[in-house]
């Protein structure tokens, strides 16, 4: 009968051991690693077509996902391979092009089923009111014009990746488990945020109006639900046009930040323009609001979250009216080297 592989290495080895008995020890180790060797070669060789599967859906996974492109590709920090992102977005925008023209306000024609949908109007900001400072100030009576100067720099300031105020939340980094903070009411019942920036927001209102600029709040913080529902009725818009859930998915991502990874959830994001323009567009930035607060916003802990140029570092499109608190000594810092939020963490934290 033929011996196996097996049994030939150990006969192999168990006569070179009992003709030198001081190579026993190096023959079983030896022994060992032969046949681990050919087992795990002949494992592979068996399941070949189910590895190579999973490699696939990996491979595609690096190449088509917007959530996994900052983590896998070749870069150093956040900001690496930043042709490469934007070749990806580019070819990404002529594929969905060539499928169908698409208008993201075009009407939403929604199933009976989909409830996932719904939710209260009355906590809808887009609904609501909007308020300018004399208005929030009613509701602010402890409020007091008394202004620190800003800061004209951060030389020497040491950052802390545990502050509050730098937390990093994008579609790669969700909001952390666990994250506490408590809302503090700007006006009403409906326009809150994050307590802790409230003195800084009115500040910088007040200096606003004092420059002739009367600033508007639209959009602080946001429910999960409110996330959800933005983000499935920008879904739903374009599969409404002809696009697959996939392709319609990939394109909202850029436009409004996938429920869970919002900034707007933990009340350290606004919307904000002018009493004089509401629209959320890109020309708010040649407004004189847009300008002041393009120039300003910093010297009261606030950076343009979203600024044009660094598309393929936030992977959201350019918005003049999105603000993030960081903190003064940050914000200034961004505003100086023109840097976003990713590039602060890789270069300071």
């Amino acid at each position: 009968m033929k011996k196996t592989f097996r049994e030939k290495v150990i006969a192999k080895f168990t006569r070179i051991a009992k003709k030198h008995k001081i190579l026993k020890y190096p023959c079983l180790a030896m022994m060992t690693a032969a046949l681990g060797g050919y087992y795990t070669c002949q494992h592979f060789a068996n399941n070949m077509k189910r590895y190579a599967s999973v490699a696939f859906v990996i491979l595609f996974f690096m190449n088509s996902c917007s959530f996994s492109f900052a983590v896998f590709a070749e870069r150093s920090g956040f900001i690496k391979a930043q042709e490469t992102y934007s070749a990806v977005v580019e070819d990404s925008d002529i594929v969905l092009a060539e499928i169908t023209e698409v208008d993201p306000e075009a009407p939403i024609i929604l199933d009976e089923e989909e409830n996932d949908l719904e939710y209260d109007p009355e906590q809808d900001i887009t609904n609501a009111d909007v308020y300018t400072l004399d208005d929030i100030l009613e509701s602010h009576e402890e409020y007091h014009k008394e202004e620190e100067q800003p800061e004209e720099g951060a030389e020497g300031y040491v950052f802390d990746s545990s502050d509050w105020r730098l937390v990093l939340i994008n579609k790669q980094h969700p909001i952390p488990d666990g994250y506490d903070f408590n809302l503090g009411t700007i006006k009403g019942s409906v326009l809150r945020c994050d307590e802790r920036i409230i003195d800084d927001l009115l500040l910088m209102m007040q200096a606003a109006k004092d420059d002739g600029v009367n600033l508007v709040i639209r959009s602080p913080y946001r429910t999960l639900d409110r996330q959800e529902y933005l983000f499935n009725k920008k879904i739903r818009a374009y599969m409404n046009q002809g696009l697959s859930y996939m392709e319609a998915y990939k394109i909202s991502s850029q436009a409004v930040t996938v429920p869970g990874s919002s900034e707007h959830q933990v009340g350290l994001a606004l919307d904000i323009t002018s009493d004089t323009f509401s629209d959320l567009i890109e020309e708010f930035s040649e407004t004189e609001a847009g300008q002041w607060l393009a120039e300003h916003s910093c010297e009261y802990g606030f950076t343009l979250r979203y600024p044009e140029g660094k598309e393929h570092i936030t992977s959201i499109e350019y918005e003049p009216w999105h603000f993030r608190y960081v903190g003064r000594e940050a914000a200034m810092i961004m505003h100086e080297e023109n840097i976003c939020l990713e590039e602060f963490w890789d270069q300071y934290l």
